[in-house]
């Protein structure tokens, strides 16, 4: 499969600056426009590349008597090397019209619906359900959606191009041992990313256009399905190719949920992806792409660790994706992207913003993430406490107790106040809430099972790990939302650069301020403190740069714009001093103070 991999990458390392030449003798540019990220005109049409690189090698793993005779006579069903390369072939002549004439959706969107008929008429499906009927229509939407999920993704340098290559790498795994053929195509894709890769990543000097994210999306749509046979439990089948190409699913649900609760079309261009998103918590370009090359590689990695697991395990791997994937929706779609007039209701003369009504109605989120956590949590408990042999044999007790210790946890939570919490504000306190609460809910699992089941086929050690996980996943879920909110912070803050004097409780006081409140337009670069024990260690993420002694060399190591005062109790020469540092060194100083104004109240 290496040969088969170099092959391809030598292909379209050697096209790709070829095409790029040709764009731009010809004008075949995309230039800076509203709703796209790039900001030079960048030439266009990679997908060539692509295309030839991934198209030529795999010409030679054709039975081309065969494909004669299935052309000619109807034969036997034509192999996984023809159909990808027909339907690539259909992709991206379809994509390479649309880059030239700009076709409109619809048109485009029936094209990829008669490719996806070709392919499903030759014997490829999902094989998701018994009826065939149903099987080939689920297939022909997962052939058509992921298509376009591709085309989406390509919003940013590298992006497409990175999270498909890392998806066949994964694909050529797992279909080697079954299928090599099928893996050959697979690697072939993924040489011929790479090479188109290293001149598309950040700064890119050329696109695919969707000649290229097109061809991409149906082949790996089609070589997904191959990844989970007809053999395999149901689970499988349906949760490995979705673990495959994961981001792209996400980046496209979460686009057209937020751009239809916003009164958008869905088929827009924006700046409001999920790449788009990461940069406005703070990351670079090239820093978003990696994060999302990163979550791309865990969802391969489960995938392989789902297809090669028994079905008592796979739970264990899917769930908590899940859960991840939903909460980090939660987040990104809480960013405001469109302006405050494109907030609105699809039918309503006032504009209402209806995603921040959603947030704060988020406690009904959690409710059903509870549930959902509840149960498998529980489920865990019980894997961690009986290995694959023993757990056969007491999965129906598992099964009969779950709804009630489902009722039992979320129940609990609710007495005890899980949901009357501002996680954005997260606590000591609410630390406490929780055991509390996981506490009670173990109680009331223990009391309910021994009601009803007597307690025949349990085990105490079930109820020990169910608390201590429970513990664990409220603080871990609960926690995220402020995690979230002070990393936007800190990766957002922008202005001047000020030290604060005073690492004690006023400083940390003054730091959040700071953090929270960008108006101020102020960034701290770290503390200053006369206690000689602080120095060296870091408060809140700031260091401590050093004591008053060292200010001198403090300030022309980090060169700050001003500095803050947080300490009330000062002598006044040591004032003095910092006065004539800060005239010495032309920065500007202000004393934090928090204080209460009475405000008159008249006499009736």
């Amino acid at each position: 499969m290496l040969k088969a991999f170099f092959l391809s990458f030598i292909i379209s390392v050697s096209l790709t600056p070829a095409v790029r030449r040709l764009a731009h003798r010809y004008g075949w540019l995309a230039y800076p426009v509203k709703d796209r990220w790039h900001e030079k005109a960048t030439a266009l049409y990679g997908g060539m590349a692509i295309f030839i690189g991934f198209g030529l090698p795999l010409m030679g793993q054709i039975d081309w008597i065969g494909w004669g005779r299935f052309i000619i006579a109807g034969g036997r069903p034509l192999g996984i090397a023809e159909t990808v390369l027909m339907a690539a072939a259909m992709m991206f002549a379809l994509g390479l019209v649309d880059d030239f004439r700009r076709i409109r959706p619809h048109t485009k969107l029936v094209g990829q619906i008669l490719a996806a008929g070709v392919v499903t008429a030759l014997g490829y499906r999902l094989h998701w359900f018994n009826s065939l009927t149903l099987d080939t229509m689920v297939s022909l939407i997962w052939l058509v959606g992921i298509t376009n999920a591709f085309n989406l993704l390509d919003n940013m340098d590298g992006l497409c191009a990175g999270i498909a290559c890392i998806s066949a790498l994964c694909m050529a795994y797992l279909l080697y041992p079954s299928t090599p053929l099928a893996a050959y195509c697979a690697m072939m894709m993924a040489g011929a990313l790479v090479g188109f890769l290293i001149y598309n990543f950040n700064p890119a000097s050329i696109f695919m256009g969707d000649c290229g994210s097109l061809t991409i999306g149906f082949a790996l749509a089609l070589l997904a399905m191959a990844c989970a046979g007809a053999d395999q439990s149901a689970l499988v089948q349906i949760s490995v190719p979705i673990l495959l190409v994961l981001v792209a699913i996400f980046d496209t649900t979460l686009v057209t949920f937020i751009r239809l609760l916003s009164g958008r079309k869905p088929s827009m261009g924006g700046k409001d992806h999920t790449s788009h998103r990461l940069i406005l918590m703070g990351f670079s370009e090239r820093g978003a792409v990696l994060l999302l090359y990163g979550l791309g590689a865990m969802a391969g990695v489960a995938a392989v660790f789902v297809n090669q697991s028994d079905r008592f395990t796979i739970p264990a791997v899917i769930i908590p994706i899940v859960v991840a994937a939903v909460l980090m929706g939660i987040y990104l779609a809480q960013l405001r992207v469109y302006p405050e007039k494109e907030f609105g209701l699809l039918r309503g003369k006032t504009y209402t913003p209806i995603l921040l009504e959603l947030t704060h109605k988020r406690q009904i989120v959690l409710v059903i993430l509870d549930f959902g956590l509840a149960a498998f949590v529980y489920y865990l408990s019980w894997r961690l406490r009986f290995d694959e042999t023993d757990f056969p044999y007491y999965f129906n007790s598992f099964l009969n107790s779950l709804p009630v210790v489902i009722g039992c946890n979320v129940g609990a939570f609710y007495i005890c106040g899980v949901y009357r919490g501002i996680w954005r504000h997260i606590s000591a306190a609410d630390a406490f809430v929780f055991i509390k609460a996981a506490t009670l809910a173990a109680l009331f699992s223990v009391g309910a099972v021994t009601f009803l089941f007597r307690f025949t086929d349990f085990s105490k050690g079930i109820f020990v790990i169910d608390w201590i996980l429970t513990i664990g996943f409220l603080l871990a879920t609960r926690g995220s939302f402020r995690f979230f909110g002070d990393s936007i912070n800190r990766r957002t803050l922008c202005g001047r650069q000020v030290l604060i004097y005073g690492a004690g409780r006023g400083g940390e006081i003054l730091l959040r301020e700071l953090l929270n409140n960008h108006q101020l337009q102020l960034k701290p670069i770290g503390f200053i403190d006369d206690d000689p024990l602080k120095n060296g260690r870091r408060l809140q993420g700031f260091p401590v740069l050093g004591g008053f002694s060292d200010m001198a060399d403090v300030l022309q190591r980090q060169q700050p714009d001003g500095i803050l005062i947080a300490i009330q109790d000062w002598r006044a020469d040591r004032l003095d001093a910092v006065k004539s540092l800060c005239r010495r060194h032309r920065l500007f100083l202000y004393r934090f103070s928090v204080h209460l104004d009475p405000i008159e109240i008249d006499q009736i």
